[in-house]
């Protein structure tokens, strides 16, 4: 289950951004880094855990902010363009990660101890990560169908001349937009540094699958994403248990290819819903 939930939460960020604004950021794993090198900074500064992993989304979502004012908002609409520039913003992100840091791995204890359930000792952080995942999903489509601005984003990205005509600022909206699914990314971030071993690559480790997960929940963003990293997850974590973490990880991509195969919109292409 907890491969699960951190498959989930890293690919809610990027569901957030293709599916709500229609933008492949090749750079959301460095905002995934910079969430986990913002708990490792502060903890180290003697900061509570808990303070660090609240100021992660922030500092990521800050990031996103000026990622999509600089850069996104002059690439709608042109895949290719947006694809090159986040690209080289990624390998940007971590030469600058690498100057700052250095190449050494670094680490966060895991914290809260553990329970036991009968006769297994199992890590409370783990639990916690269940929770995270299932509170974060719940909170995303609250937000996209619950608010005002959630009803704008939709419109937004919907029927973008309808929703000028209207009064509905577009630029705002779509900028906002990128800023939560970047908040989304340091909050992946925060949940992973207590581990994996936190590194200016580490990114590499998991954002193929979470790319695929987002890709093979189609349509409806929250829903198809959780269904997608739950068959998925499942998937990986049997795989990977009878066999080996790598064996686990091709078997992830291989099965998300075979999905595609059999649904090309996604698993949820034919829900009819959109969230």
């Amino acid at each position: 289950m907890t491969s699960i939930s951190l498959l989930l939460i890293v690919s809610l960020g990027i569901a957030v951004t293709v599916g709500m604004m229609g933008v492949i950021n090749l750079a959301h794993g460095e905002l995934v880094t910079i969430g986990a090198y913002t708990v490792v900074v502060l903890t180290q500064a003697k900061v509570p855990l808990v303070i660090a992993m609240l100021a992660a989304p922030i500092v990521s979502g800050i990031f996103g902010l000026i990622i999509e004012r600089l850069i996104i908002r002059r690439l709608y609409g042109r895949v290719i363009d947006t694809l090159l520039a986040t690209a080289g913003l990624s390998m940007f992100l971590i030469q600058v990660t690498r100057l700052m840091f250095g190449s050494d791995s670094r680490s966060v204890q895991m914290p809260l101890g553990s329970v036991t359930i009968g006769n297994t000792a199992i890590a409370s952080y783990r639990l916690l990560t269940i929770v995270v995942a299932i509170a974060l999903s719940v909170f995303t489509y609250l937000i996209f169908t619950r608010t005002r601005y959630g009803l704008e984003a939709r419109a937004a990205i919907s029927n973008p001349s309808m929703a000028a005509a209207v009064g509905i600022n577009a630029s705002q909206v779509n900028m906002w937009t990128f800023a939560f699914g970047s908040a989304l990314a340091g909050i992946a971030g925060a949940m992973l540094a207590p581990f994996t071993a936190v590194t200016p690559s580490m990114s590499g480790l998991f954002m193929a699958r979470a790319f695929m997960t987002s890709l093979v929940g189609g349509p409806a963003i929250i829903l198809g994403t959780a269904t997608s990293a739950g068959v998925l997850g499942l998937v990986e974590s049997v795989v990977a248990f009878a066999t080996t973490t790598v064996f686990g990880q091709v078997a992830l991509l291989a099965f998300s290819v075979l999905l595609l195969r059999v649904f090309p919109k996604g698993i949820s292409g034919n829900w009819g819903r959109s969230l």
